[in-house]
């Protein structure tokens, strides 16, 4: 075994040169099949802490022939990998990387529904928290954060994303790179930009599925995200699943050569998603011999389970297809990686044991969790402001979330320890205690469908139980009631990775049983869980109340009764658009015009117009829509050169926080440009009978665009400034600003 020691402590330049020496003096020493090595992912044994004694992956890394390894948690396991590395001829450390997606026992709320806070700040913090957790655990990767521009809510990983808009989702994608990678401290993880590129663009909101978009519109609509990542120095991206121009994006030399790399200057490494080269196959360009040589030719870096680098390389590389520059690139890509997280320094910088007891689930990362889930709440509809609730009389706590403990994490939680966390019933007896009744049913099922039970293990804490009974139970405690609060929605499972939904509508039985409740005559509230937009047409004209709580996390519980009780207001605002049927998706704000246009807002149908005749256009609820418990009022715009101002007035009752919103349109370009776009915004704090000013540069930046040559560019003329609470034009102030 070849020692290998690294001087630590140096910056820019002088790092970089210290790096390539160390890296150019390695490889010198290294075998084909040893390069090959540090280019193959393999997943652990499990997600979850385990002895690793048995497992061939130690044979593997001590062989040289596995240099990753993903979903392994627990330092003695972790260290078990390092040890075998440590035996190895050259004693190259081991990089574990896990999906630590939105937390990692401290849960935060889902990735859709912390973006509808549009805090950027606590948004960094939840990945700086996140971080600090998983490295706690032996964790140095975390395959986070994904940036999918998604349009169309069948697709069930829009909860893993960011929402609708590119301006926003670019935000927050930095945001996210410099909570979780800092300065590569003890307690950073590196990132991994995921899914390169277009997941989210998936036809029929079918995950997997194909994409296929013009170029024009990928550099406007869905890049941003992506190339705001990588030059925040994001680590690491992931490849997606789908074709780009036909090419699956991890063969694809334009997608991740040309543009990720030349074009945004990008650096890092490139590793698949879970076995996207075997997957290659399948698009039929190929075997695993040509699939993996196409990867790699292309400027992928790492194969992630599909063993296409480890077991056809050599042999291509003997055969003239693919070059020993290739190999050599990539190789030294993933030991630059290992360089920077301090690895080669000490193999066991991560595996401190002290650190689980201390840095995990802490009272001051479960504060900063439930401080977010309540800022990502969106308040929908509050009739008669029944909401806030009083902590008074008798509330019936009603449906299939109301008492369900794993659930409460939502998709994409494998770390979470769910027996630690409070149920909503839990969180409101606490909350009420001393105050007032609370009375419990779970009142239905999810969905009648008990076949969802056993295939999609979408039921994992709610017994499938007889309906008539808990409907009759549910009805009998109601009928006592002051108030009645309905959880329903969906399933953690019910979202997420391949969880497509063809109808967003709510599920049947919950459906029935709310129609019943409200017969009663009784002021009601439903809390929406889900990890997407849903059809919530029927609702918003029978319920008085309506909060979307998506899944909030580990402190969900108590973050609703925050907000559901008035310890907090209601801030959240949505970051995608929520439609009033199915057909409409995809539906976004930010779309073209089109020649035969109809009116926003319009309550009436037009022949040889481009609508529906069933439905309006335009969304149940607009991106950027949200309420609050006090009311805010904007003045008109203010343009002073490129500085535009408005002043926002608390109206209301409450002190209270409100997201000022600035859209922009481009009126005449040289191709047809959106309707308007995010190009601004700014969280401000308001106490009741507060004004402030709030103020944007109009800069240069915010009106490029890139046009039918892929130039980037600004072209003189008038644009509309629009500023206000939500994307809805009845909604904005607007004024025009002409750049000759």
């Amino acid at each position: 075994m070849v020692v290998l020691v690294v001087v630590a402590g140096l910056n820019g330049a002088a790092q970089d040169q210290k790096m390539d020496a160390f890296i150019n003096q390695l490889m010198e020493k290294m075998t084909v099949e040893e390069k090959l090595g540090q280019m193959n992912l393999l997943p652990g044994v499990s997600a979850t802490t385990g002895e690793l004694k048995d497992s061939p992956l130690l044979e593997l890394v001590a062989q040289g022939k596995l240099g990753t390894v993903l979903n392994q948690t627990g330092v003695e396991s972790i260290r078990q990998l390092q040890d075998a590395a440590r035996k190895s001829r050259l004693g190259i450390p081991v990089l574990v990387g896990m999906d630590v997606i939105h937390g990692y026992e401290t849960i935060f709320p889902i990735p859709l529904a912390m973006a509808c806070s549009w805090d950027l700040t606590a948004i960094e913090q939840a990945a700086r928290i996140a971080a600090k957790e998983a490295t706690a655990d032996g964790i140095c990767w975390t395959y986070s954060p994904m940036v999918d521009i998604a349009l169309d809510a069948r697709w069930g990983r829009i909860a893993e994303g960011n929402g609708e808009d590119p301006f926003l989702g670019s935000r927050i994608a930095e945001a996210l790179v410099k909570g979780y990678q800092g300065n590569y401290g003890p307690e950073n993880m590196m990132a991994c930009v995921k899914h390169y590129a277009l997941y989210g663009g998936a036809e029929a909101g079918r995950d997997y599925n194909t994409v296929d978009m013009s170029h024009t519109r990928m550099y406007n609509q869905y890049f941003p995200p992506y190339e705001a990542a990588a030059k925040a120095g994001a680590g690491s991206v992931m490849t997606s699943f789908n074709i780009v121009d036909y090419i699956p994006a991890t063969a694809n030399k334009w997608l991740i050569d040309d543009v990720l790399r030349r074009q945004w200057g990008w650096n890092g490494f490139v590793v698949t998603d879970y076995g996207a080269i075997g997957e290659i196959i399948k698009h039929g360009l190929g075997d695993l011999s040509q699939a993996s040589a196409l990867a790699l030719k292309a400027g992928t870096d790492m194969d992630m389970c599909s063993e296409g680098f480890i077991q056809t390389l050599e042999q291509s590389l003997k055969e003239g297809k693919v070059t020993m520059a290739e190999i050599d690139q990539a190789c030294r890509r993933v030991l630059e990686a290992k360089y920077k997280l301090g690895l080669f320094e000490n193999p066991y910088r991560f595996l401190d044991p002290k650190r689980h007891e201390t840095d995990i689930y802490t009272p001051e990362h479960r504060q900063a969790a439930r401080n977010l889930a309540a800022e990502s709440f969106v308040l929908l509809k509050n009739e008669g402001n029944l909401l806030p609730l009083k902590k008074q009389g008798k509330i019936a706590l009603i449906g299939p979330m109301a008492d369900n403990r794993v659930n409460m994490a939502g998709t994409w939680a494998p770390t979470a320890a769910n027996d630690k966390y409070a149920t909503l019933r839990e969180a409101m007896e606490k909350a009420l205690k001393g105050r007032a009744t609370l009375t419990y049913a779970q009142g239905c099922n999810f969905t009648s469908d008990s076949t969802l039970q056993k295939d999609g293990g979408f039921y994992r804490a709610t017994p499938f139980g007889d309906a008539e009974q808990m409907k009759r139970e549910a009805l009998s405690i109601a009928r006592e009631a002051d108030v009645i609060v309905c959880a329903m929605g969906e399933s953690a499972e019910m979202s997420g990775e391949c969880s497509s939904r063809a109808t967003l509508e709510i599920f049947d039985t919950q459906k029935e049983l709310l129609e019943d409740l409200l017969e009663l005559g009784k002021p009601l509230v439903v809390l929406n869980f889900a990890g997407r937009p849903t059809v919530l047409t029927w609702e918003s004209s029978h319920v008085p109340a309506i909060l979307q709580v998506w899944f909030g996390g580990s402190e969900a519980g108590d973050a609703i009764c925050d907000v559901l009780f008035g310890d907090k207001v209601p801030s959240g605002k949505l970051t995608v658009s929520m439609p009033q049927a199915t057909g409409q998706e995809p539906l976004y704000y930010n779309h073209l015009p089109t020649g035969r246009p109809v009116p926003e807002g319009a309550k009436s149908f037009s022949k040889f117009s481009s609508n529906y005749f069933d439905v309006r256009n335009d969304p149940l609820f607009p991106f950027g829509f949200g309420l609050s418990y006090t009311t805010f009022e904007y003045s008109d715009i203010s343009l002073n050169g490129r500085t535009a101002s408005v002043t926002v007035t608390n109206t209301g009752d409450y002190d209270a926080d409100e997201i000022v919103q600035l859209y922009i349109h481009d009126v005449v370009a040289s191709l047809s440009r959106p309707v308007r776009e995010l190009k601004g915004f700014e969280r401000i704090h308001l106490k009741k009978g507060e004004s402030k000013v709030v103020t944007f540069e109009i800069k240069d930046e915010l009106l490029k665009f890139y046009n039918s040559n892929l130039d980037y560019v600004l072209e003189p003329g008038d644009f509309e400034i629009m500023i206000g609470p939500d994307s809805s034009l009845e909604h904005l102030k607007k004024a025009v600003l002409t750049i000759r």
